[in-house]
């Protein structure tokens, strides 16, 4: 199982400090969330930045809010970072359910899901090559066919979308009761009669360190999942021990791999992280 860092939002400055320790320290992606009516740095752009400053770790996005885009520029703005990092970007690609990123983009949000899925069949035309509205977009990827794709999501239209437009799940549903979803992506998988079985990609909160550092992360992570109204949801992982235990319990789930999500800013952690896992 690979091990990536979900970067922290809250200091954007701060993130070539953690893409390159990340790197040093051996693990395999730097991911970021999306969100538009929230206090982040968005995705496609810092992860451009980040890809200038390393040589061989993933770049992948968990997961971007791909309506609340328009389609011909995401599909160029994804081929310029794959093609400019040599193929190391991963397009994870969701909805979103906030009704005020929606509201900021302009997008109708019950029209999202069919939005999503009129994109994922454009973008990849796009990067074959093929006309968008009677335009050619380029660049071409470096990956032929474009970026894999990793969906995410709960509903059961967003567990269908994997089999027909991705190479992969993003599960970032707690451990209690991620099971019964990667089962059902795993059998649409099979029913649309695609080989192998698909990438599956988890997620997790940590905050590890001095109790600073711990108390950062708990409060960012608070103000994050606000949204919810459901006290402690989201609640990071702090004994290094019970890290170590969850990340053997989501290799036993089928897990390819596990994104450590960081929401407090001190790129200490990477190296503590890697201590416990790699």
């Amino acid at each position: 199982m690979d091990y990536g860092l979900g970067l922290p939002i809250s200091a954007p400055e701060r993130l070539l400090d953690w893409a390159r320790a990340a790197e040093a320290a051996g693990f395999g992606t730097l991911a970021l969330l999306d969100r538009l009516a929230f206090d982040n740095p968005e995705p496609l752009t810092a992860l451009a930045v980040l890809a200038g400053a390393t040589g061989r770790i993933r770049l992948q996005t968990e997961v971007l809010l791909g309506p609340l885009r328009g389609t011909a520029l995401l599909a160029k703005q994804v081929a310029t970072i794959d093609r400019m990092s040599g193929g190391r970007f991963v397009l994870g690609v969701g909805i979103g359910g906030r009704e005020d990123d929606h509201a900021a983009a302009g997008t109708p949000i019950e029209q999202r899901g069919r939005m999503l899925d009129a994109q994922l069949t454009a973008m990849r035309e796009i990067w074959r090559g093929g006309e968008f509205r009677t335009a050619t977009i380029g660049p071409r990827p470096a990956t032929a066919g474009g970026p894999p794709i990793l969906i995410g999501g709960f509903a059961p239209a967003a567990l269908r979308r994997v089999a027909r437009y991705g190479e992969g799940f993003i599960c970032a549903a707690p451990l209690t009761w991620a099971g019964p979803l990667v089962q059902t992506v795993r059998q649409e998988w099979a029913d649309a009669g695609r080989p192998g079985r698909p990438r599956l990609v988890c997620q997790i909160n940590v905050a590890v360190g001095p109790r600073e550092t711990v108390e950062r992360g708990r409060r960012a992570v608070a103000g994050y999942y606000a949204f919810t109204g459901r006290p402690g949801w989201g609640e990071p992982l702090t004994d290094p021990a019970q890290i170590a235990e969850t990340a053997a319990a989501y290799r036993e789930l089928g897990a390819d791999e596990l994104v450590l999500y960081c929401y407090a800013d001190d790129p200490r952690q990477v190296d503590t992280l890697a201590e416990i896992l790699l």
